[in-house]
């Protein structure tokens, strides 16, 4: 028994085994893109038994990772090994010809999302993503609370204008949308520039607060998470300056407690 959990283990961390893996989830991407198309039925049936094939190698990759993992509860500890598990799991159900059959499709088309389980590069973009959306969240309100007021502002000076882009403050939260998005935003100053003329320094002042200054602290709050998660997964795997530190501080941890018993002794 222990043999063959070693043998999985290697199997499971061999890059050659990953690589297959993620040539197959690819390949069962293109395959859902391919049955968009009309074609003949006895490709059809082949791309069933290839489908199929490609539903049993992905159960046998997460039995190997299941049993390599080496306790249950560690497996089932990781987010994305649950995300697969129920991936694979809906996928062996026989549901193709009855009322399920879309949900069959759907989980066939998710099945690309393993790629994510499967790269770490991807697992640590879409962690630091997820971690960084309630920081985000505060970025977001407080980009709310500055549309609210230009839009109020500008509904009030603008509206005689054109009343159709600025008619009320949630059309003339729309047109802002427009104007930080740079959608044709300069006509919408010119016109307004021909009544007040230093309207411009309003739709300025909008998209430097929102284009640049809440966007680049957007930037810089998934670039610290990325950080965050790249040290954290370096420290998992003993690699990268983050492992070394850790190993650097345990020697000094070890020296003190040497040097704190030498100091006992001599003082005894």
């Amino acid at each position: 028994m222990n043999a063959l959990k070693e043998f999985l283990n290697s199997l499971n961390n061999n890059k050659i085994f990953q690589l297959f893996i993620v040539a197959v989830i690819i390949v069962s991407a293109l395959m859902i893109g391919v049955k968009t198309y009309d074609i003949a039925p006895i490709y059809v049936d082949m791309l069933a038994v290839v489908d199929t094939a490609i539903t049993f190698l992905f159960l046998f990759e997460i039995i190997v990772r299941f049993i390599a993992e080496g306790h249950s509860l560690a497996f089932f500890k990781k987010a994305w090994n649950i995300f697969d598990t129920l991936i694979v799991g809906i996928s062996l159900i026989p549901i193709e010809d009855s009322e399920m059959v879309l949900l069959a499709r759907l989980v066939r088309i998710f099945r690309v999302l393993r790629l994510i389980s499967i790269i770490p590069e991807l697992r640590i973009l879409i962690s630091a993503l997820i971690k960084a959306l309630p920081p985000m969240g505060y970025v977001l309100l407080l980009m709310f609370i500055i549309f609210y007021i230009f839009a109020a502002v500008g509904s009030l000076l603008f509206d005689s204008i054109n009343h159709e882009l600025w008619g009320d403050i949630a059309v003339s939260m729309l047109t802002l949308f427009r104007v930080v998005t740079f959608e044709d935003w300069t006509d919408v100053m010119y016109e307004t520039m021909e009544v007040y003329p230093l309207s411009w320094t309003y739709y300025l002042l909008f998209i430097f607060l929102n284009a640049f200054v809440f966007l680049n602290m957007m930037i810089g709050i998934v670039i610290e998470r990325m950080q965050s998660e790249h040290d954290a997964y370096n420290l998992e795997n003993d690699e990268g300056e983050v492992a070394e530190l850790r190993h650097i501080r345990d020697d000094n941890k070890k020296i003190l407690e040497r040097l704190e018993r030498i100091e006992k002794r001599l003082t005894t």
